[in-house]
This record gives structure tokens, C-alpha cells and sequence, in this order.
């Protein structure tokens, strides 16, 4: 797009936006700009949390189907809108509320954790929602003879296994992009820099290779596997001046902007999710002006969900 076209778009946004009363929310994986008019970017909990709190009248929310359900289901009487239908989700669309009702009539009496990235639907017939940045604390609320169901993400439920040491029932769902981020790019991206720091998202397929590199002796840079905004935070207070990024490239732009004098290297430079990238900024233009496409959840369904919601939220990252 010209740096022309680009620039009047961005100013038609920003008057929209001032006339709609409107507040942009955008992930950490959108097009650089998009996070650039956004009023706030974040990962899935910060988001879900800036819904909450919004006294906008109307919520335009660049990130994916599930991301603005669950602000639909946060932001009561306002407005929430996405600018494109088709920014889905391969991880979401991996369980369904009837698989899920029958995997629970499987072990009566279980408690639900359900990864944000999931349906409203879902996360009705679930206990608990949470986010990579708080599952390990939530799953660690839960009384230790209670059988859990995580669901739907193997990668993270893997990870939280390891990490609290509580066997679970972990739902075989996975994100194709993080899912191809393999241990074997991670480790020619780590010899090509021997000093940099790996920033690692739990739902990445090379999490395990990474952890069992490091339990071995085999690699001696930090490690950190953290959220896309645990990622954020550490790369702006870090010593280290390298980081090999494992996750969807697009938060790369915003850990260039708070840390400019570091370098950030992705673990896969092909990691880029197209239902992230769908949102643009003449969608999001065309959003505001015309009102679409507006995001609403059944009363019922909105009820059940937001009790799993409101759980996730009041955990701290």
C-alpha cells in the first residue's frame, strides 16, 4: 500500500473512531498497522480485560471470531464489532460445544479448563477459561483431587502439566502455525545465535524439544516460555540484546517498538497466521463507518460463558 493511501486511511480511522466514540482493540499477531492505530494491544487476557473496563460505546476489535465473542460476552450494552468474518481460528475450530458435553459425559464430575481460543459455546460448558499467560495458576486453584479436562490446545496443556506436575485430560487441538514452529528450527536458529535468549509460546511444537535441550545441558541461553505478552515484558527488561522468537511473527513489531535497541529473530520466519492477517486497514475503516460486522452471543450462551470468562480475567498474568 502507498505511504499516500496508507496515511489517508489512517486519518478517515482516527475521525471515525473520534465520531463513533469508538475504541480499537488489536492482538499482538495483527499487521503492523493495524497494532499502529490500535488504542490498545495486547494478548487475548489483556484484551479481554480492556473489554471489561471499556466505557466506549462502541468496540471495534481487530484480532479473531473467538477474541470478539469474548468481548461481546465482557462489554454488555456496547457495541462490538469485527472487521472480517473470516479471521477464524484452526485452534477454536478444533472442539465444539457437542464434543466437549460428550468428552465430559465421559468423566462425570471433572472440572473444565477451556484456552480462550475457543467458542462462546465452549466456554459455556466449561468450569474455568483461561489464557497461556494464567493457565498454570488456574489449573493450580483447582483442589488437587479434582480430574481436569484441558482442552483445546495438547502443546499448552503439555506445558502445563510439566510445570504444575498435575495429570491431566488434555484435548489433542493444536494452532497449525504455532504447531509448525518445530524443535529443529528453533536449534538452527540458536546456533546461528549462540547468545541470544528464546522466547518460547507454550503452544508452540518445539516447547518440549526446547525444555529437554535445556534439562540436558544442551543449550545454556535462558529460555523463557511465556505468553506472547510474557515475551513483551521480558524483552523490554532483559540484559540480553538477541531473542529468538518462537510464536506468530506479528508480535515482533511491537516488542521492536518498546525495545528499539535489541534484535529479534524468528524461531520460523513463516509463522504467520492468515485468519490474523484478514483485518486490514481498509476493513477496519469500512467497520467504523458502516457498523459491521457486528458480534453478538445468545443471552443464554452469554450467561454460562461469562462465568468461565470472569474467572480468567480476575487471575492475574
Amino acid at each position: 500500500m502507498a505511504v499516500a493511501t496508507q496515511g489517508l486511511l489512517v486519518d478517515e480511522i482516527r475521525e471515525l473512531r473520534h465520531d463513533r466514540k469508538a475504541l480499537i482493540l488489536a492482538h499482538n499477531y495483527q499487521r503492523d498497522e493495524v497494532q499502529d492505530i490500535a488504542d490498545f494491544v495486547g494478548d487475548s487476557l489483556g484484551l479481554s480485560r480492556r473489554a471489561a473496563e471499556a466505557d466506549a460505546e462502541l468496540i471495534v476489535f481487530c484480532g479473531v471470531h473467538f477474541m470478539a465473542e469474548t468481548a461481546a460476552v465482557l462489554a454488555e450494552g456496547r457495541m462490538v464489532l469485527l472487521p472480517d468474518l473470516e479471521a477464524g481460528c484452526s485452534l477454536s475450530a478444533s472442539i465444539n460445544a457437542d464434543e466437549l458435553r460428550a468428552w465430559k459425559a465421559e468423566h462425570p464430575g471433572a472440572v473444565v479448563v477451556s484456552y480462550v481460543n475457543t467458542s462462546a459455546e465452549v466456554k459455556a460448558e466449561s468450569d474455568y477459561c483461561c489464557t497461556s499467560s494464567n493457565a498454570v495458576e488456574i489449573v493450580e486453584r483447582i483442589p488437587k483431587d479434582k480430574e481436569i479436562l484441558f482442552c483445546p490446545d495438547l502443546f499448552l496443556g503439555s506445558h502445563v502439566e510439566r510445570v504444575t506436575g498435575r495429570k491431566m485430560h488434555v484435548w489433542l487441538g493444536e494452532c497449525h502455525v504455532h504447531a509448525d514452529i518445530r524443535g529443529a528450527q528453533l536449534e538452527r536458529q540458536r546456533l546461528a545465535h549462540p547468545d541470544a535468549e528464546v522466547l518460547v509460546h507454550p503452544e508452540c511444537g518445539c516447547t518440549t524439544a526446547a525444555l529437554y535441550e535445556v534439562g540436558r545441558g544442551e543449550f545454556t541461553g535462558a529460555t523463557v516460555v511465556a505468553s506472547t505478552e510474557g515475551m513483551v515484558r521480558h524483552a523490554q527488561k532483559s540484559d540480553a540484546s538477541t531473542f529468538i522468537v518462537a510464536t506468530e511473527i506479528g508480535v515482533m513489531h511491537r516488542m521492536r517498538q518498546l525495545a528499539p535497541d535489541k534484535r529479534f529473530v524468528a524461531a520460523n520466519p513463516d509463522a504467520i497466521c492468515p485468519y490474523m492477517k484478514t483485518i486490514t486497514l481498509e476493513k477496519v475503516r469500512d467497520s467504523l463507518r458502516d457498523l459491521k460486522h457486528q458480534i453478538t452471543v445468545p443471552s443464554d450462551i452469554a450467561i454460562r460463558a461469562r462465568r468461565a470468562i470472569d474467572r480468567m480475567v480476575e487471575v492475574a498474568a
